[in-house]
């Protein structure tokens, strides 16, 4: 959580509206600035003569659709709605990848995250339907204005976020639960390194981690809820090197009931389809993550 707030505020500041200088694909036509059509020099408020009848035209050809008082009202609060839960999705997604990292996740997803990803999704895609019909008076806004190209864009890096989305969830998700509960059942105390991974104490399973060769027991220790102590390191792995840059000693391994030894691996296996498609996803949401505030910020500053 330490870094979603910094990760939150940093896509607020992307994502919050700027003063627009005049209607961008006006100003590009005309080279006009924005007193041209303002009263106002710095742009927006009241229209001057120039500005209205642009304005006119704009909605004779179907590329402006004026908002009552109540309507704007209602975009905003919407508009609100879907800033905050696309910061709450991004800042899942950005959460995993630098803090928990995507092999964690490959053993199946936090439900917190994943229930937190989805209402994300959801909210993201009935506010953004609501924002464009709100927004966008005709289809060719799509492909003859700059706006409109670059939502288009926007809406397909969504919908391609989406499926992965869906896809992981459906398939991914439950042959990577699968494969952990079965790699518990098959293994017995003594583990290589890729059995010990199934032992990361999510859904019923024991949690347990590797020091100087041992295999150590942590189920029980509350500092270890569901697999993950304080966030920073996952059940199922060796934690040789991590204990050195710890702030307390060994001690607090050595004191764990001992479940077996640590075994050399067998060589690198290959992994299963379904693991190398999650993590394809992964990183495939993490850069599409990177392309929508990119276009947020051509949309608004360039």
């Amino acid at each position: 959580m330490r870094l979603f707030f910094p990760t939150a505020v940093l896509l607020l500041m992307l994502l919050a509206p700027s003063p627009a200088p005049a209607t961008v694909d006006y100003a590009r036509q005309t080279g006009l600035q924005c007193a041209a059509c303002h009263v106002d020099a710095g742009g927006g408020g009241p229209l001057t003569g120039q500005g209205s009848q642009f304005l006119e035209e704009m909605k004779v050809k179907g590329l402006y659709r004026p908002l009552t008082v109540t309507q704007r009202v209602v975009r905003l609060l919407i508009g609100y709605v879907h800033l905050m839960t696309a910061i709450a999705w991004f800042g899942t997604i950005l959460y995993v990848h630098i803090l928990l990292k995507p092999a964690y996740a490959s053993k199946g997803l936090p439900r917190g995250e994943l229930s937190l990803g989805w209402i994300s999704i959801v909210l993201i895609l009935v506010s953004g339907v609501l924002l464009t019909i709100a927004r966008v008076p005709s289809w060719k806004i799509f492909y003859t204005t700059r706006f409109g190209v670059l939502l288009s864009i926007k809406i397909f890096l969504f919908l391609l976020m989406l499926a992965s989305a869906v896809i992981v969830t459906m398939y991914i998700g439950p042959r990577l639960r699968r494969q952990r509960g079965l790699a518990v059942s098959v293994t017995g105390g003594d583990c290589t390194p890729e059995e010990l991974a199934a032992y990361d104490g999510r859904e019923g399973r024991p949690a347990r981690v590797a020091y100087k060769g041992v295999i150590y027991d942590v189920s029980d220790s509350r500092l270890w809820k569901d697999g993950s102590h304080l966030k920073k390191h996952a059940a199922g792995n060796d934690l040789t090197e991590a204990l050195r840059t710890a702030p307390h000693g060994e001690e607090k391994i050595l004191g764990m009931p001992v479940a077996g030894r640590l075994k050399s691996g067998g060589g690198a296996k290959a992994r299963p389809f379904h693991e190398r498609l999650f993590y394809f996803f992964a990183y495939m949401n993490l850069c599409l993550t990177f392309l929508i505030v990119f276009v947020i910020a051509l949309w608004k500053w360039w």
